[in-house]
């Protein structure tokens, strides 16, 4: 069985063999990805996400991060998730355009409210969660991605069983049962990009890669070649997989670091466009009115994932290259404000919007980017876009990540607590239940 050495990491996985360089991304990730669901509880997605955990029963087994809702755990999971992704400003693994933490994130989280379990056994089970779903988008490679499905979903909902198996401490014939449980239930279209179902790819994997956890810690059985059988997880979503990728080095040479956080809050590949639009303006101070027309030059993935040319709501604008790089230019930001649907449809953005001309070019890798603005004056000015902020070569610092964080919690939860709230998720080994910390999420 090819995933059997990636079963006795999930089951097996120790804290103190984690490398501390690995241990300390880890902890950037949570800090991230709960800064990032208490920012995106407010939304609309969130909102009635939380009303139908509600409405479908009164158990309280656990609550949702910035609204306190106490639901069923597998509901809060699904809730928890599409906060934790629908701002799309989650982490990305980019050699696989994964979103690893939201999926993990929506089934520890309440699974461990619930359980009580330790802040320890929740990072471990959260290194396990994302180690194995990077390595599970490896394997199942690009043209899984290409053929149009949304990875995080497919194999978002393994790394989260993965997870959840791990904060349940199942064995390794559990823990078999517990991935194969999960990966038939892998699911996801990249078509509901710029829709709010996309954040429900997210919160579906968590719920369910929960659920079968849940199962498998009560005997719920599955097929031993559930990833690798010739009608398993593999060979049915994938015309090319990798299985390899899932064991080679596993242990130690870790994928995790790979791990990206987002410096926007909009499809990752259009960070280049915004890096380039923005240094525009701060860096050789072209003002609006002296542009005549503004050229993208972006990897040919870029128009396939962000083409969308007239953006209507903020959901759509997130998939939107031109719309990204408007925003850029004209306020030097591109967080959740500027996804605002009276900002997609303000005269002032759609101006330079219509301005913006796309030219794909396979040569620009697909993290990077040329941005050219013709002046009324005849002159040309050109940026270069080579390590987009947040990528490995530019990474968001700890300082920036923290006032990533703030900015998302303070609005929920007070400048405050929003401070006490990263502190302790970055230290989070220390904290002897996750209840505490839920708490945190909530405003006052």
């Amino acid at each position: 069985m090819t995933s059997g050495r990636i079963i006795g990491f999930a089951a097996g996985l120790d804290l103190e063999d984690v490398p501390d360089a690995v241990r300390h991304e880890a902890r950037r990730a949570l800090c991230n990805i709960v800064g990032v669901a208490v920012g995106g509880s407010s939304l609309d997605a969130s909102q009635i996400s939380v009303r139908l955990a509600t409405k479908l029963g009164d158990a309280r087994h656990a609550r949702a991060v910035g609204t306190g809702c106490w639901a069923a755990v597998d509901r809060v999971a699904l809730v928890d998730g599409i906060m934790a992704h629908v701002l799309d400003f989650d982490d990305t693994h980019l050699p696989s355009v994964y979103h690893p933490s939201a999926p993990v994130f929506s089934a520890l989280f309440p699974l461990a409210e619930w359980t009580g379990s330790s802040g320890r056994e929740l990072l471990t089970a959260w290194v396990v969660g994302l180690e194995v779903g990077m390595r599970l988008a490896l394997a199942l490679g690009r043209e899984h991605y290409d053929a149009g499905w949304h990875v995080t979903g497919t194999a978002g909902v393994v790394g989260a069983a993965a997870a959840a198996g791990r904060l349940l401490q199942l064995d390794e014939g559990r823990m078999a049962h517990c991935i194969g449980i999960a990966a038939t239930q892998a699911s996801g279209h990249r078509e509901q990009f710029g829709s709010m179902t996309k954040s429900l790819h997210a919160g579906n994997a968590g719920a369910s890669g929960l659920v079968a956890a849940l199962l498998a810690e009560g005997g719920f059985t599955a097929a031993a070649s559930s990833l690798d059988g010739r009608r398993g997880l593999f060979h049915v979503m994938s015309p090319n997989p990798d299985p390899k990728q899932l064991d080679s080095g596993l242990g130690s040479a870790w994928v995790l670091p790979e791990n990206c956080i987002k410096p926007y809050a909009s499809g990752v590949v259009t960070h280049p466009a915004i890096d380039g639009a923005r240094a525009l303006k701060e860096e050789y101070g072209v003002a609006p009115e002296e542009i005549d027309s503004l050229v993208l030059r972006v990897n040919p993935l870029v128009t396939e994932l962000t083409g969308k040319d007239d953006p209507q709501t903020g959901l759509e604008g997130k998939f939107s290259v031109r719309h990204c790089a408007a925003v850029g230019f004209l306020f030097g930001a591109a967080g959740p404000p500027e996804f605002d649907d009276a900002v997609v449809r303000a005269p002032d953005v759609v101006g330079v919007r219509e301005r913006i001309r796309v030219e794909p070019d396979p040569a620009i890798p697909h993290m990077q980017a040329v941005v050219e603005a013709g002046l009324r004056s005849g002159r040309t000015v050109r940026v270069d876009v080579v390590d987009a902020r947040g990528t490995p070569g530019r990474p968001l610092t700890d300082d920036e990540l923290a006032a990533k964080v703030d900015g998302l919690c303070a609005p929920v939860v007070g400048a405050e607590r929003s401070r006490e709230l990263r502190q302790r998720l970055i230290a989070v080994e220390g904290e002897g239940s996750i209840a505490p910390v839920v708490d945190l999420t909530v405003g006052l």
